[in-house]
């Protein structure tokens, strides 16, 4: 048992950090690993592989994961900006890299393989482009001579040039949606709201009417007809589940939902262990992001606030967007759901992005003179987290 008065760094750590938060994630993870054994080995059979890989690569991806995210809860705000930034010179240039020598799968450019490792660098932009605008919009609120929104707006251009030209038009959607509700909390004046709304509709219908894959999607979603089998085959094993699943392992749908382990885990999750699961798995991800929200309120640094507000917002609409597809909500969209889907770049870039909340989140420590404190040499013990 770690002391109260005890003032190593690990001590200091667990007393400032937001255990809440910690068992949230630690939860998600954990979660994370009992579907995939439930939802991967159909997959990996079905392709001829051994029926428990993408359960070993999940838990085998879950270790670093772990390791970086609490590695990152031990930084102060002035390190995670600097780590934001390295990953979003360093995702940015890979994002670059992949237009050229990127593997292209299903028409799209998003993979870079790396000495036996695939890499999806814009699941690392993702947070680090949050911190960084979050940075900004910071001190452009200290001082009007630092044009931190005017950078913020370009930043942006430059992320959604990048992600289109791929394309990969879901992710410029959540980062569009994520850097306006931050941008909103900077105090974006009312005229702003209005032009950026008009850019927002001016690029959806841009991107109907350019993309034949956009536009046969949401054609799709709102009529009905063509291809949708998947989405059909995950509503139906999240009906077939009823309130308390059909039990471990005796999912039928999952055998033939060819992404049963990555965008319908979800549904894989109410087949097998009914809607009481799902409605766990989707209360774990609105306690996040509410907590994240009241802890940013309570915050005093412009730039904790944003970026704790940001994280956790992105963190949110990611969720929502793989669940809405899930229940047919939503149009079909290649997203995974946040520590619970399959897949190495999504868990680690979303351990860090997790890792930054902790970090941001954590209480200060309060230092008292010798003269005021109770004890013997005037120290008080750090205040536990709420």
């Amino acid at each position: 048992m770690i002391s109260r008065v005890d003032r190593s760094p690990v001590a200091q750590w667990w007393w400032t950090i937001d255990r809440w938060f910690l068992a949230a994630f630690m939860a998600l993870m954990l979660l994370g690993v009992v579907l995939s054994f439930a939802a991967s080995p159909a997959v990996a059979e079905r392709i001829g592989l051994d029926s428990f890989h993408f359960v070993t690569r999940q838990i085998i991806f879950m270790i670093p994961a772990l390791i970086v995210m609490l590695a990152v809860s031990f930084l102060d705000a002035r390190l995670v900006r600097r780590l934001a930034l390295l990953m979003l010179v360093g995702s940015l240039v890979m994002m670059v890299a992949v237009l050229f020598v990127g593997a292209e799968i299903k028409g799209s450019r998003r993979w870079l393989h790396l000495a036996g490792i695939s890499i999806q660098p814009s699941e690392y932009m993702k947070p680090a482009f949050v911190v960084i605008c979050a940075w900004l919009f910071a001190e452009r609120a200290r001082s009007d001579a630092v044009p931190g929104n005017l950078f913020a707006m370009m930043l942006l251009g430059v992320v959604l040039a990048l992600l289109v030209a791929q394309p990969d038009l879901g992710q410029s959607l959540l980062v569009v949606a994520t850097w306006g509700v931050m941008f909103f909390m900077a105090g974006l004046p009312w005229l702003w709201i209005i032009i950026l709304g008009g850019v927002a509709v001016a690029f959806a219908s841009g991107a109907y009417f350019s993309f034949d894959h956009v536009q046969g999607r949401i054609d799709r979603f709102l009529t009905g007809e063509g291809d949708n089998y998947q989405t059909d085959m995950g509503h139906e094993a999240m009906v077939r589940g009823g309130w308390l699943g059909q039990g471990p392992g005796e999912g039928s749908v999952k055998r033939i939902l060819p992404d049963s382990h990555t965008d319908f885990v979800f549904a894989v999750a109410a087949e097998e262990f009914g809607l009481i699961l799902c409605l766990i798995i989707a209360g774990l991800f609105a306690f996040v992001v509410l907590r994240g929200i009241s802890r940013a309120s309570k915050e005093t640094d412009d730039f904790s606030r944003f970026a704790i507000s940001g994280l956790v917002v992105l963190f949110g609409f990611q969720s929502i967007i793989n669940m809405g597809v899930n229940l047919q909500l939503l149009p079909a969209k290649g997203m995974t759901l946040p520590f619970i889907s399959y897949g190495g770049s999504s868990l680690i870039a979303m351990a860090i992005s997790m890792g930054m909340v902790l970090a941001l989140s954590r209480k200060k420590p309060q230092r008292h003179s010798v003269l005021s404190g109770r004890g013997f040499g005037g120290a008080q013990p750090l205040p536990a987290a709420e």
